[in-house]
């Protein structure tokens, strides 16, 4: 019986970290090129999301749903549709929000925290995101998927965001979640779903 027991705790000890191991140096540099082949290709991307808010206090996560518009450079939209209206747009150095109706706009210059977040965003996108100086970036593999954890240098920006984990399909190269962890235990995880590559997508789409 014992040694069925300890069988079981090493079959599941196994299972847990074969969920997410480190990779190698050849790993890595191979997992850089797939993203930076792939999004040297990409030139617009829309995809569904949905964003899963989760706080400590909170039996349950709080759920949005949407569609997130990117275009080549730096055009970037985030439309949230359900449970309420309300868009986010990052343009021309400005965060453009729309809330049912209610628009107001912030400099991304006097906002580092979004101004960074954005940035590693449309990194992901762009494959530039490997060389921000701004963060310790660490890389995993799991099952069908690559991970990199992005973790900040800068102490203000630390205070609010602890690490960002980006998670990418092995196949496509492409981010497929989006995960903030905040200082304290909540976290913020956005999944990425139907993704469509390079249709025409009009500067208008951006106007918020």
């Amino acid at each position: 019986m014992k040694t069925k027991i300890a069988l079981l705790i090493l079959f599941i000890s196994g299972n847990l970290f074969a969920q997410e191991q480190k990779m190698t140096d050849a790993e890595i540099a191979s997992f850089k090129q797939d993203v930076n082949v792939v999004s040297k290709k990409i030139k617009t991307l829309s995809t569904d999301f949905v964003q899963y808010k989760h706080m400590d206090f909170l039996s349950k996560d709080i759920e949005t749903s949407g569609k997130m518009i990117f275009k080549e450079p730096n055009l970037l939209q985030w439309q949230y549709k359900k449970p309420y209206n309300y868009s986010i747009v990052f343009k021309n150095g400005k965060i453009l929000i729309n809330d049912e109706g209610k628009k107001s706009a912030v400099d991304i210059g006097n906002s580092k925290i979004f101004g960074r977040i954005n940035k590693l965003i449309v990194g992901s996108v762009s494959g530039n995101m490997f060389d921000d100086k701004e963060f310790a970036i660490s890389y995993f593999k799991s099952k069908g998927q690559n991970i990199a954890k992005f973790v900040p240098k800068d102490a203000t920006l630390k205070k609010y965001i602890k690490q960002i984990e980006l998670t990418f399909d092995k196949e496509e190269a492409t981010v497929v979640q989006v995960k903030l962890l905040e200082s304290s235990e909540d976290y913020t995880r956005i999944v990425l779903k139907n993704k469509v590559i390079n249709a025409k997508i009009d500067d208008s789409v951006f106007t918020n």
